[in-house]
C-alpha cells in the first residue's frame, strides 16, 4: 500500500510520521496530475498547494477548525485529504461526480462553496464575530487566499473589518505570483519585495498597517516551517497573515513552463477542428482595432481565457489587466470613455453579477459606449453552479438603454462585434458559450436586422433561436414538419431590447415560442412577452430557458437536454403548447 491509501480522513493524517510526508505529497502531485489530465480541471493551482495543505490539516483539526479556501480551485488537495480520494480518481467533474470546488453536499469539511475570488476573508470575519458572541474561543478560522485574491476590493472590505478587530482570524497567504494570469497592480509589487527580504526583517507590511501580525515569507513547500508558523498563528489569538510562497504547478515541467502554469486544462477531446467562439472573438477584436485607434480592452484578471492575449501583444498599451476586481474593471471603463475611447471589457459571464451596480449606474446611466463581451454564457459543464452564465440576459434586460446581442455563429460573432463598437449612444454586449463554433448558419433573408432562417409554408408558429440556440430550432422546425406543423425560424441577432421588426413579426404567427440559454426568470422571452402585451397582441409566447435553480456540474450538451434546450426538446413544447391552443380556439368558437 502506498502512504496515501492509509489517509482516509484528516486523523490519519496527523498521527502519520513526519518523514512519510515527502512521499505523501508526492503521491497526491502524481494522483491529480493522473486524474485531472484526463478529467480536465484546474491543475497547476493544486499541484503547488500540496504540502501546504497537508500542513493545514496536520496543525488545524477541520472541521472542528474551520479551513476556507478562496477560491476553491485549490481545494483538490483538500478533498483528497478529508476522505474523497476514491471519488475524486474517479469521477472527479464528471456528471454526478465530485465537484470541481468545496460542495457542501459532499463533506462537512466543505464549508463554502464559492468559486468566485476575494469573498473568503468576508465569510472569515462573519464566522469569527458570530464565534465570539457565541463564547465559542478555543476554534480557529483559516481562510486560504491567493495573492491574485488580494486584488479583489473585497479582500480589502474584509481586511479593513478583521484587521480593526481583536478577533482570531488567521489568513494564510498562498503567493505563487499568479491570479489565473500573473499577478498584476501594486499589491504584488508589494508582495515580490517581501518575498525577497529576510523573514527577521521588522519593518511593517501593508498588512502590519492594516492591524494583522505579519509572519513570513515561508517557504510553502516546506512542510515543517509550514507547521511551525502555523501553530504561532494559532496560539497568537488576533490576526495574523501568515505569508506562504509557493510555486504554482510545481512538480509537472509543462506547468511550470507556462505563461498560466496550466491552470486549467480540458479534457482530453477532439474539437473537430472548430474554433472557440473565444478565439474567434479575440482575432476580431485585434482587426477592428488595427482600423480603430479609440479600442481600448479590459480584464479582470483573464486575458487569455476571455481572448484578449491576442489583443495584448498586438496593443500592449491599450490593454488593461486590472486584476481580479470586476467592479474596477467597468468603472474604470466608464472613465475610459467618458475621455472619449470606446472600452471592450471581457469578462465570464458569471463574472458580470459581480459588476451590476458599476453597469446599471456608472455606465448605464451615463449612456456610455462599453462594449461587454460575455464569454462562457450559459451552461458551462463541469465548471458547476457558480460558473454557469445563465444570469446575464436577465441582468442586461433591467439596463435602460444597453443593447444585448447573441450571435449564432461566428460570422455573425464578427459582425455583431463591429456593430458594436460602432453603436456610440450607449453600453453594448455580446455572449457566447464556452464551445466550439459550429458551421455557419446562412439566413434565408435579413429584414430589419433579423435574420430568418427558415420560411415555412404557413404561419403557425415562430421559434426565436437566441445565440447557439438558432441551429437547435432550425431542427426543431424540421421535425415540426413531420407533424404537420409549420414552424418559421428567426434569429434577432440584437436580442435586447426587443426590435420593432421582431414584434411584428410576432403578430403574423399564431404562437411564438424564444429558446434561450439563460434562466428562465426575465430575459428574453419575457420582454418579448411584455412587448407584445403592450402593442395589444394576443398572441403568446412560450419561453424555453433554462430553470431557476443552481444547476450542478455536468456535460454541457446534457445539461442544456434536460432544460429541454434541443431540437427535440424544443419540438415537443410546440407540439404540446400548439395543441393547447387549438384545443383553446375550438372552445372559444
Amino acid at each position: 500500500m502506498t502512504v496515501l491509501d492509509h489517509i482516509t480522513c484528516p486523523e490519519d493524517l496527523r498521527r502519520l510520521p513526519r518523514r512519510q510526508l515527502p512521499r505523501l505529497a508526492q503521491q497526491i502531485r502524481e494522483l491529480i496530475l493522473e486524474t485531472v489530465l484526463g478529467t480536465g480541471g484546474h491543475l497547476g493551482p493544486n499541484l503547488g498547494v500540496v504540502e501546504l495543505t497537508i500542513a493545514l490539516h496536520r496543525v488545524f483539526e477541520s472541521p472542528r477548525d474551520t479551513i476556507l479556501f478562496d477560491t476553491g480551485h485549490q481545494s483538490y488537495v483538500h478533498k483528497i485529504l478529508t476522505g474523497r480520494r476514491a471519488d475524486f480518481a474517479r469521477d472527479l467533474r464528471r456528471p454526478g461526480g465530485l465537484s470541481g470546488y468545496p460542495s457542501r453536499t459532499e463533506s462537512v469539511h466543505d464549508v463554502i462553496e464559492n468559486s468566485h475570488a476575494s469573498t473568503a476573508l468576508g465569510y472569515a470575519d462573519g464566522i469569527a464575530k458570530a464565534r465570539a458572541l457565541q463564547g465559542d474561543s478555543d476554534r480557529s478560522v483559516v481562510a486560504v487566499v491567493g495573492d491574485g485574491a488580494l486584488t479583489g476590493g473585497m479582500a480589502y472590505e474584509a481586511l479593513n473589518n478583521i484587521g480593526a478587530a481583536a478577533r482570531s482570524v488567521i489568513i494564510v497567504l498562498n503567493d505563487n505570483g499568479h491570479s489565473y494570469s500573473p499577478t498584476a497592480g501594486a499589491i504584488a509589487a508589494h508582495l515580490g519585495l517581501l518575498r525577497e527580504r529576510d523573514p527577521d526583517d521588522t519593518t511593517p507590511t501593508v498588512f502590519d498597517q492594516l492591524g494583522l501580525s505579519y509572519l513570513g515569507p515561508i517557504d510553502g513547500h516546506d512542510i515543517a516551517a509550514v507547521e511551525t508558523v502555523l501553530r504561532r498563528a494559532r496560539d497568537a489569538a488576533r490576526p495574523v497573515i501568515v505569508h506562504t510562497v509557493t510555486d504554482k504547478g510545481r512538480g509537472y515541467g509543462p506547468a511550470c513552463a507556462d505563461a498560466e502554469r496550466l491552470h486549467t486544462v480540458g479534457p482530453h477531446a477532439n474539437s473537430g477542428g472548430k474554433p472557440a467562439w473565444t478565439a474567434v472573438f479575440g482575432e476580431e477584436l485585434v482587426e477592428i482595432s488595427y482600423r480603430r485607434g479609440d479600442i481600448v480592452a479590459t480584464t479582470a484578471a483573464m486575458p487569455g481565457p476571455t481572448g484578449l492575449a491576442r489583443f495584448a501583444e498586438h496593443f500592449p498599451d491599450r490593454c488593461y489587466d486590472v486584476g481580479i476586481a470586476e467592479q474596477h474593471a467597468l468603472a474604470s471603463a466608464a472613465g475610459l470613455a467618458t475621455a472619449g475611447l470606446h472600452p471592450v471589457v471581457a469578462v465570464y459571464s458569471t463574472f458580470l453579477n459581480r459588476a451590476f451596480d458599476q453597469l446599471l449606474l456608472d455606465i448605464g446611466l451615463h449612456r456610455l459606449p462599453v462594449t461587454l463581451v460575455l464569454d462562457r454564457a450559459g451552461i458551462t459543464g463541469p465548471d458547476g453552479p457558480s460558473h454557469h452564465g445563465m444570469w446575464d440576459l436577465t441582468l442586461l434586460a433591467t439596463v435602460p438603454g444597453l443593447r444585448a446581442a447573441a450571435p449564432r455563429d461566428a460570422t455573425r460573432l464578427r459582425e455583431l462585434l463591429w456593430e458594436a463598437v460602432d453603436h456610440e449612444a450607449g453600453p453594448t454586449a455580446v455572449r457566447f458559450p464556452k464551445a466550439s463554433v459550429g458551421q455557419d448558419i446562412p439566413a434565408v433573408e435579413r429584414h430589419n436586422g433579423l435574420d430568418l432562417l427558415y420560411r415555412a409554408p404557413r404561419r403557425d408558429v415562430l421559434l426565436i433561436g437566441v445565440g447557439p440556440l438558432a441551429a437547435e430550432c432550425l431542427d426543431a422546425a424540421h421535425r415540426l414538419a413531420e407533424s404537420g406543423i409549420a414552424a418559421d425560424v428567426v434569429d434577432p441577432r440584437w436580442v435586447l431590447p426587443i426590435p420593432d421588426a421582431l414584434i411584428g413579426l410576432c403578430l403574423r404567427h399564431r404562437l411564438v415560442v424564444v429558446a434561450e440559454d439563460n434562466t428562465g426568470a426575465g430575459a428574453v422571452a419575457a420582454a418579448l412577452g411584455r412587448a407584445l402585451t403592450e402593442a395589444g397582441s394576443p398572441v403568446p409566447v412560450r419561453g424555453l430557458g433554462l430553470p431557476q435553480e443552481f444547476l450542478r456540474h455536468g456535460n454541457r450538451a446534457d445539461l442544456l437536454a434536460e432544460a429541454g434546450l434541443t431540437g427535440t426538446g424544443i419540438a415537443d413544447t410546440v407540439r404540446q403548447a400548439h395543441l393547447e391552443l387549438v384545443d383553446r380556439q375550438e372552445v372559444t368558437s
